[in-house]
């Protein structure tokens, strides 16, 4: 039964069927073509509703809105100014300018692709006008956009955090180095791709000497409330202050007052916009989220985690090290189709068990499951954010993407040094 519900998902998805009608039907499956069994229609229609009934949960469109409120206030400019007064003039500072600036923007937005169309709008059209290649300007944005959905706070820890039970102010704390050396092998291949290919050098110290010309002084006043905004809200959940939904409250109402009245680059007009589109971007994570929630109750009625973990300690004789691998390359493929969102809510309690099982600290397996679907969000041919940079240049998507696998080689890179490495994750837990 088990391998039926994942062939009618699987089959769903291969025909173009709307992943929500195909995850629906898989759910409701069993009780439709078994009598009998506990997870009728009926129930898996009250469990959609009390999947929801979740406090953490909460924080998923609290931080897509402070996202989309702080993306339409272009609070990324004034990042990557502040980035670029001080790395701008190294080797490849700029393209490093960007990736920094997509690392900390995520720490605002929790969202690969608002990440990825906030620095992307603003960062493609710079790299271009100082002689960079706009397909590699707009692939290197699209990957490091995918630092949005790693860097704390970061909705997919949330999803993981909410269907496992695992601390969810962990998972942050565990995402900061794996992040940060994910950012270092992302800049690693810009500097390669700048040495081989050259820079306007001229160009470059033109435009970091304009940065450079009120001082740093003045340009701190300017970046300052845009600096401040993750420090706020990690700061607070990490001192116990507030828990992460609290934060996301928090950073709804701190991007407000920085966009509206400090830096006034967003009006009151505009506020309408914004609530719909986080409206139309969260209508869709919240149907997938409660249902893959559901599927994944039917599953432990039908025993599927028991059965999946006692075969993976029969058959890799509890090596967790080649489990690991197999688990990469399962979700490396999976995150190319599939939504981040709903992938860690069908696959995490799945995995769980068998994980716990081989030792595997569950905290560690979220860091991992996490970035690997945030690679799978910038690798061809189906990567949302290559969706996204793409139309920034008025170039097809695959052009962008097959631009984009060298930096994709350096995230998988930083990948098996998160996986093998778990004190990465676990330094600070």
């Amino acid at each position: 039964m088990v391998l039926t519900l994942f062939l009618i998902l699987l089959g769903g998805l291969a025909l173009g069927i709307p992943i929500a009608v195909a995850l629906g039907f898989a759910t409701i499956f069993p009780g439709l073509t078994t009598p009998g069994f506990p997870a009728s229609l009926a129930y898996v229609v009250r469990n959609i509703v009390s999947a929801l009934d979740s406090t953490p949960m909460l924080a998923i469109p609290l931080f897509i809105l402070s996202g989309n409120i702080m993306t339409k206030g272009k609070i990324s400019d004034k990042l990557f100014n502040f980035f670029a007064f001080f790395i701008g003039n190294f080797p490849a500072g700029i393209p490093m300018t960007a990736i920094v600036t997509c690392l900390f923007y995520g720490a605002i937005s929790g969202s690969g692709v608002a990440t990825t169309a906030a620095v992307g709008g603003m960062a493609i059209p710079f790299l271009v006008s100082l002689g960079y290649d706009k397909v590699y300007s707009a692939a290197l944005v699209a990957t490091a956009g995918s630092l949005g959905v790693i860097i704390p706070p970061s909705i997919p820890f949330v999803t993981y955090g909410v269907v496992t039970g695992v601390s969810i102010g962990s998972l942050f704390i565990a995402g900061i180095i794996p992040g940060l050396v994910i950012g270092l092998s992302l800049m690693g291949y810009a500097f390669f791709y700048a040495k081989v290919h050259g820079e306007d050098r001229r160009k470059i110290a033109e435009k970091v000497k304009a940065l450079r010309s009120g001082g740093i002084l003045a340009l701190f006043k300017e970046s300052f409330w845009a600096l401040l905004a993750p420090v706020i809200i990690l700061g607070g959940i990490y001192s116990g202050i507030v828990t992460p939904t609290e934060a996301a409250a928090v950073s709804v109402f701190y991007a407000l007052l920085v966009c509206l009245f400090i830096y006034k680059s967003l009006s009151f007009r505009e506020l309408g916009a914004v609530l719909t589109d986080t409206v139309k971007s969260y209508a869709p994570i919240v149907v997938l989220l409660s249902l893959a929630i559901v599927f994944g109750r039917v599953l432990a009625l039908l025993q599927a985690p028991v059965a999946l973990r006692d075969f993976i300690l029969s058959y890799f004789a509890g090596n967790k090290y080649i489990f690991l691998l197999g688990l990469n390359a399962i979700l490396l493929v999976l995150g190319m189709f599939m939504d981040v969102g709903p992938a860690i809510a069908i696959l995490a309690p799945m995995m769980l068990a068998s994980a716990t099982a081989l030792g595997i600290n569950p905290v560690h397996l979220g860091v991992i499951m996490v970035v690997n679907l945030a690679i799978g969000m910038a690798t061809p041919p189906f990567g949302v954010d290559l969706f996204v940079a793409a139309p920034l240049i008025k170039e097809q998507v695959m052009k962008v993407g097959m631009k984009a696998i060298p930096f994709i080689l350096a995230f998988i890179f930083a990948l098996f040094l998160i996986t093998f490495i778990p004190q990465m994750s676990l330094l600070f837990l």
